[in-house]
């Protein structure tokens, strides 16, 4: 078709103003919300815009953006548009951390120095202390660990073995790091400071203070809730990093899946271990207020990284993140990295309490729905660096008794027999006044114008009865001639030692041997 000159310049304005007008509308939802090609989507929990601030100063190093390098987790959530509403305040933040263990170099953190409540994770601090009294020669594998009455009022988890109870020192820590037992960890540290907790908490925190665990005060060996108890990812990641190099020997304490006291199995709570590849240690903890805390462990083709997560909901959530920025640790090379553990500066601040969210019917109802979910999942707990376990776990036998003697408990006892009550000692028998008898005839008694009384012992009694007062012969004196007489009444020791008076005529209340009795009838005969 030929068009006139006249034509084609208004074709051409049209279609001018027609791209201007496209150029100028905003892109459509759907492109706002598709993410860069080029990021890679973590399958765990997106945190919030807020929980994903990060001050890892090595991630302009690399090229990543601070919230990747911060926490694989946050990697393929874009970023909110400028004119996006404010963010709904998060119910819960989780805070974590993996280090490189050779190096000790971060590979990646988020908000590793906020103080959090440890929960059980305390116990890390309870096996390192025993730890280094074995390896001080202080104590031995069997030492005994015995459960006191303090110890055994501890609230679950625990054996709820009675008070007196005598365990190995390597089976108590086994009970403590695989149930989490807090009988059991308080029967330890009161073995390993002389029966005192208090002592041992003195030791747990002068320990702390010798490590560089600058963000942590203890006040019990077990974690559970009370004011002035607190740590941080960062320092739950250093005390398993000493522990892990102090005491290689011990480290398959940690890895333990499952343990049997003959009646009952029971399983680990860290369900990386037998699940994530290389998975190796080390310790769960779980209170309201700072909700579900894990410090792993794992180590591949000789390499071994330490994390943390605390303050998840649900051990579910929890597994999930620790397996991705473990995953993710493992293809991180640590020398692009600069900052080490020792380098993260302590913030102290006021201690994360997770007790209205995690405890709350909105939480729980949460952590409900994930557990059902699994059902549906293809990928164990929906993560696919785990694996479901098949097979039984390896379990390690426990109990009590089998440990070695000490000053307060014999050698291989289970049980101290009357644990703590006192043994009654007899009270000895006091001894009867001495008098002369001269003085006892010759002198009047206060009070009275009777003559002194002649005074005897009734053999066996040491009480003194006296002789010439009126008395009466009964069938255990022997007859008159007798030197045993008695007062009349009640005050006899008849009238409460004896037989009774009330029966038949026909019974002859006689002893056996007194007299002839033969025409007496037969006691009880029919």
């Amino acid at each position: 078709m030929v068009r006139s000159p006249l034509g084609q310049r208004l074709a051409s304005l049209l279609g001018g103003a027609i791209l201007a007008v496209a150029l100028a509308l905003p892109a459509g939802p759907a492109a706002a919300k598709a993410p860069p090609a080029s990021q890679a989507v973590v399958p765990t929990p997106k945190p919030s815009v807020e929980a994903a601030a990060s001050n890892d100063e090595d991630s302009a190093d690399d090229g990543e953006s601070a919230s990747e390098a911060a926490d694989p987790a946050s990697a393929g959530t874009p970023a909110p548009a400028a004119d996006a509403p404010a963010a709904e305040e998060p119910r819960y933040t989780m805070a974590s951390i993996v280090v490189d263990f050779a190096t000790g170099k971060v590979l990646s953190q988020k908000d590793a120095t906020q103080h959090r409540y440890p929960a059980s994770t305390t116990k890390l601090m309870t096996a390192y202390l025993a730890l280094k009294a074995l390896g001080e020669n202080r104590v031995a594998l069997d030492s005994p660990v015995i459960v006191t009455r303090t110890a055994a009022s501890q609230a679950p988890s625990k054996m709820g073995y009675p008070p007196g109870s005598v365990i190995r020192l390597d089976n108590a820590l086994k009970m403590m790091l695989v149930k989490s037992a807090n009988d059991i960890a308080v029967a330890i540290g009161q073995s390993l400071a002389g029966g005192s907790e208090e002592g041992f908490v003195a030791m747990m925190n002068a320990e702390a203070r010798r490590l560089g665990m600058h963000d942590t005060h203890f006040i019990n060996p077990n974690g559970l809730p009370g004011d002035g108890q607190y740590s941080s990812a960062r320092d739950l990641a250093l005390l398993a990093i000493h522990i892990r190099r102090e005491f290689p020997a011990f480290t398959g304490y940690f890895d333990i899946e499952a343990i049997s006291n003959g009646r009952s199995l029971m399983r680990n709570g860290n369900k990386l271990l037998g699940r994530f590849d290389g998975a190796n240690g080390m310790k769960t903890g779980y209170i309201c207020a700072s909700g579900f805390n894990l410090v792993s462990s794992a180590t591949r083709n000789g390499r071994t990284l330490v994390a943390v997560v605390l303050g998840a909901n649900g051990t579910i959530e929890r597994e999930r993140l620790s397996a991705a920025i473990l995953e993710a640790g493992f293809e991180t090379d640590p020398a692009i990295k600069t900052q080490t553990i020792e380098d993260l500066p302590s913030t102290p601040s006021q201690v994360v309490d997770l007790s209205d969210y995690i405890c709350s019917r909105e939480g729980r109802t949460a952590r409900a729905n994930d557990r059902l979910e699994e059902r549906n999942r293809d990928q164990f707990y929906g993560s696919p660096y785990l694996t479901e376990m098949k097979r039984p776990p390896v379990t390690v036998k426990v109990g009590l008794g089998g440990a070695a003697g000490n000053d307060v408990v014999a050698a291989g006892i289970s049980v101290i027999e009357n644990y703590g009550i006192p043994i009654p000692t007899p009270r000895p028998t006091p001894e009867p006044p001495v008098a002369s008898a001269a003085a006892e005839e010759d002198t009047p008694q206060p009070g009275t114008d009777a003559a002194p009384a002649e005074e005897s012992e009734l053999p066996g009694s040491g009480a003194r009865q006296p002789d010439k007062t009126p008395a009466a012969v009964n069938a255990y004196s022997g007859g008159q001639e007798s030197r045993l007489r008695f007062p009349l009444g009640v005050q006899s020791p008849m009238a409460i030692r004896g037989p009774r008076l009330d029966i038949g005529a026909h019974r002859d209340l006689r002893p056996t041997a007194f007299g002839n009795q033969r025409d007496a009838p037969d006691q009880g005969a029919d």
